[in-house]
């Protein structure tokens, strides 16, 4: 499955660099301007006029990049009219994207962009904002660039890996985890998610062995109710059920490896 090449990140992990002295001026600027703002970014997907639409260089499912009218908040976003349906042997659809957006948000994690739902020349489609000056995976690898705060990188990445056990995210890529200048994890393409497969792709306690306290108890509070009213209508017969038998899998997993190994050494302020 593609989601192997994900191990790749392994001989990412950052080295420490020496420290440096920035000003306001030399600081990076975050590319996520929908946080805080959840809100009227979603709004604005949902009404922004699409003057026209290009492919894109990745996705095997053929997203296209949407190109607004100029003078609202953002200049596109990636649209996908993929019916829910089978293609190629993996179950896909749209909803999915959404789902991933409503679900991080559940989850207070700030990774996926704003997604709503559009009708666009007579088809559903959902539509992601398009984050600006970025850089996939497959490019950081190719420049042979590293993140210089071990600690951040660490923090977010156990946080995706989680994310992705949770969803059963078996297609993440090289081409869908994307990075701003702050090195902010950003992640996009989730249509293979959300099925009621009991798929984890990220072993707890072989590929990774820590996540921060206030994450995993986003995780482990996850109330049904909230989730089926947020998410429940997005999701094909049996996915609700498959994605808590894999977050009590997460949490038991978790609890396991604090006892035989104390609290301290997995769970990260």
């Amino acid at each position: 499955m593609r989601w192997i090449l994900w191990l790749a990140l392994t001989s990412l992990l950052p080295v420490q660099q020496p420290a440096v002295q920035q000003t306001a001026s030399t600081t990076p600027a975050s590319t996520k301007i929908w946080i805080g703002r959840y809100a009227e970014f979603e709004q604005f997907l949902r009404t922004a006029e699409i003057e026209q639409t290009k492919g894109t260089p990745v996705g095997v499912t053929s997203p296209r990049h949407a190109l607004f009218k100029a003078g609202g908040p953002a200049a596109g976003g990636a649209l996908k009219p993929l019916r829910p349906g089978k293609y190629d042997g993996f179950w896909e659809s749209y909803k999915s994207e959404i789902a991933a957006y409503k679900l991080d948000r559940l989850l207070q994690l700030d990774m996926v962009p704003p997604t709503v739902e559009v009708r666009y020349r007579g088809d559903m489609a959902s539509l992601q904002l398009w984050v600006e000056n970025t850089k996939m995976l497959k490019d950081v690898k190719a420049q042979k660039l590293t993140a210089p705060d071990p600690a951040k990188w660490n923090f977010q990445l156990h946080r995706a890996y989680v994310f992705d056990d949770l969803v059963a995210n078996i297609d993440e890529n090289e081409g869908n985890l994307l990075f701003d200048p702050q090195w902010n994890f950003i992640k996009i393409d989730h249509s293979r998610a959300f099925t009621a497969s009991a798929v984890q792709p990220f072993e707890i306690g072989k590929r990774f062995s820590q996540i921060d306290r206030a994450f995993f108890d986003r995780v482990k509070a996850l109330d049904r109710d909230t989730v089926k009213r947020e998410i429940g209508d997005l999701l094909e017969g049996g996915a609700l059920d498959a994605l808590f038998a894999r977050r009590d899998t997460i949490v038991k997993a978790f609890d396991k490896l604090a006892r035989d190994k104390g609290d301290k050494q997995i769970f990260v302020p």
